[in-house]
């Protein structure tokens, strides 16, 4: 096995790579926020080989909590195979469904994270609403957000458009909004300031992870919630701290795919059993 530290668009990883591997990793929570305390990330990935030609997918939060998507670690997983040679065309299983990367002609891996889930029990909530805008709102050192867009992209996302993303105590806000009792298994809270129909500057406290500097989910999320309220089209770039990903809301209706491309690094290689 082989273990390295990526990052895509600033979103932090460590990348297990156990293909080959009889027994892949399957790491405990307290393996996982060990790791986490020596070698800090956003998610923890173990990639292995899967079934009818598949390869296997399965993400972990900085918390120890598995993750059923990742949109970043999936391109960041794809780009690695890539550029050890593998095919321009990939097929992965996760927890979240399947998923699909292809080799676009800059070298960045482009992955289809299939359709959005829009309905109320898709996110899920506790309760039926509907998911272009919620009835909640959240409040925190007399900033007052409300009627975000819920979105599953095989994880949940809550997005509120907001004036200027600058200006938030994200610090306050995205707890409090992961934690609500609205969502049941807790949410990734986006801040979405929309700077034109194509262009997002987006800020992302993620489920396990706190602040990143990149959701590759959370920025699909952004703009499948900005097109259901006639505020995006169906492509754009999302400005995140990190850098900026490209996603692209296929077909004219809610069956359409979700694609993801951006910047992927190689930051060092480590020791295989860094994760122990």
């Amino acid at each position: 096995m082989r273990a390295y530290a990526m990052n895509g668009a600033g979103n932090a990883f460590i990348l297990l790579d156990a293909r080959g591997e009889p027994s892949p990793p399957r790491p405990s929570t307290r393996e996982v926020t060990d790791l986490h305390a020596r070698h800090p990330f956003d998610q923890l990935i173990v990639l292995a080989d899967g079934a009818d030609n598949c390869l296997s997918l399965r993400f972990w939060n900085a918390d120890g909590g598995e993750a059923g998507a990742c949109g970043n670690g999936t391109r960041a997983a794809a780009w690695h195979v890539f550029e050890e040679g593998g095919p321009a065309l990939l097929s992965f299983d996760s927890v979240g469904g399947p998923l699909t990367a292809r080799r676009l002609a800059s070298g960045e891996a482009e992955v289809d994270l299939g359709a959005p889930g829009l309905g109320w029990r898709d996110i899920p909530l506790s309760q039926a609403m509907d998911t272009r805008s919620l009835d909640y709102e959240v409040e925190a050192d007399g900033v007052r957000l409300h009627a975000p867009g819920a979105v599953s992209m095989g994880n949940p996302h809550a997005v509120f458009f907001v004036e200027a993303v600058a200006d938030l105590p994200l610090a306050l806000l995205g707890p409090r909004v992961e934690q609500d009792r609205l969502f049941p298994e807790r949410v990734n809270a986006g801040f979405a300031e929309l700077r034109g129909s194509d262009q997002i500057r987006l800020r992302v406290w993620e489920r396990g992870a706190g602040l990143t500097l990149a959701c590759g989910t959370g920025a699909c999320a952004a703009l499948v919630a900005a097109n259901r309220r006639g505020l995006a089209g169906r492509e754009a770039q999302i400005e995140a701290d990190g850098g900026l990903l490209s996603v692209r809301w296929d077909g004219a209706d809610d069956a359409g795919h979700v694609f993801l491309s951006g910047p992927v690094e190689l930051e060092a290689q480590l020791d295989p059993d860094v994760w122990r």
